[in-house]
């Protein structure tokens, strides 16, 4: 028999599994990420993690998710956010030499949305977007079942698409992007409170933490709206920490695309929330390695 081994490299953890090409997961163990995480740190740590996977059977290759861009040969990881010191790290390279396996890297996005459309809420299209809402705000296309990420290795940063041309400045360069607007540090600059502490107002049906996700879930369908024209995705997943209460917001959302979309671009689309959690981006990068092996 034979397994890929998804890798999804966080500032925090470092989550690896084994899975065989059907999407079954045969493994799973999550290690701390070194402090402070420079790429030889990181590594070591990720040769030593997979020491300790059961490796009896094939392994076909090593998919890693990584928190920034890949090239587009998924060999190099340019820059990675929340990481010591990485610039243009040769990742792919280091890993075979090390474990001898095939390698793949990606941006964790990317992977999130590739296991989301393997296994999670996306499993039923072929043609899908998601949109992660957290820290900050990431994407992935998934165009005909595979990722799509453009002749750079680096399309797909669905968060920094324009909401508001005369928006705050941002480092990205683009002033009044979509993340500005829905990420954690939005939300706390504009209500002042958490997303957890406003999920849980909503529930208890505090009129003004339900009026903020309503007005929240209107901004996110206008940011939807330029993806849908020009990609007329089969479905859109909302995952990241802040989907936790997308049942908010979500009506909101689709409301405003109804209003904005016309139906011939919008006919059978779904709305829906992601499945697999902190998961997706390990999940998806199994995957990735699968679809590498069998190209």
């Amino acid at each position: 028999m034979t397994q890929a081994i998804g890798i999804d490299l966080g500032g925090t953890a470092i989550k690896l599994g084994r899975f065989r090409e059907d999407g079954t997961e045969l493994e799973s163990l999550t290690v701390d990420t070194p402090q402070p995480a420079t790429p030889t740190a990181v590594i070591e740590a990720i040769v030593a993690a997979i020491s300790r996977l059961d490796t009896r059977e094939d392994v076909i290759g090593i998919g890693l998710g990584c928190p920034g861009p890949a090239d587009v040969a998924g060999r190099i990881a340019k820059v990675a956010i929340n990481l010591t010191d990485w610039h243009d790290v040769p990742l792919a390279d280091e890993l075979e030499a090390k474990v001898g396996y095939p390698t793949v890297v990606a941006n964790d996005a990317n992977c999130a949305g590739l296991g989301e459309a393997w296994l999670g809420a996306g499993r039923r299209f072929r043609n899908l977007i998601l949109l992660t809402l957290g820290t900050g705000v990431g994407g992935a296309i998934i165009f005909d079942g595979q990722l799509f990420t453009g002749h750079l290795g680096s399309a797909g940063e669905l968060g920094l698409i324009n909401l508001y041309p005369d928006g705050p400045e941002s480092n990205t360069g683009n002033r009044g992007s979509l993340e500005q607007y829905l990420s954690i540090r939005a939300i706390r600059g504009n209500s002042g409170k958490e997303p957890a502490e406003l999920g849980k107002l909503a529930q208890q049906g505090n009129q003004e933490a339900l009026e903020f996700w309503a007005d929240y879930g209107r901004l996110l369908g206008i940011g939807l709206t330029s993806f849908i024209y020009p990609l007329t995705p089969e479905a859109i997943i909302i995952g990241g920490g802040i989907s936790a209460s997308a049942e908010f917001f979500l009506p909101t959302t689709l409301a405003e695309i109804e209003q904005r979309v016309l139906p011939s671009s919008r006919t059978g689309l779904e709305l829906l929330k992601a499945e697999l959690g902190n998961r997706a981006g390990m999940v998806g990068a199994a995957r990735l390695a699968w679809q590498k092996h069998l190209k």
